[in-house]
């Protein structure tokens, strides 16, 4: 797998926040068909940190044709 730098966690949806979809794609994980990414921290500016569950589609290059909207 390729190392890739997260998104910035307001930039993502609550379903991409809560590993609930792709933090790449934003398509929609299941169980085994998923790459978890580890639990991260958020400091926000004047608000209380909080964790964030970021999880990844299992197939790369599957993730990227789907982000930049090039699926065959």
């Amino acid at each position: 797998m390729t190392v890739r730098d997260l998104p910035p966690v307001g930039e993502l949806t609550e379903q991409q926040q809560r590993g609930w979809s792709c933090v790449w794609c934003r398509t929609a994980l299941t169980v085994g068909e998923d790459m978890d990414l580890g639990e991260k921290r958020a400091r926000p500016e004047g608000g209380a940190a909080y964790s964030w569950f970021p999880r990844a589609c299992s197939d790369a290059a599957a993730c990227a044709a789907r982000e930049t909207g090039k699926m065959p």
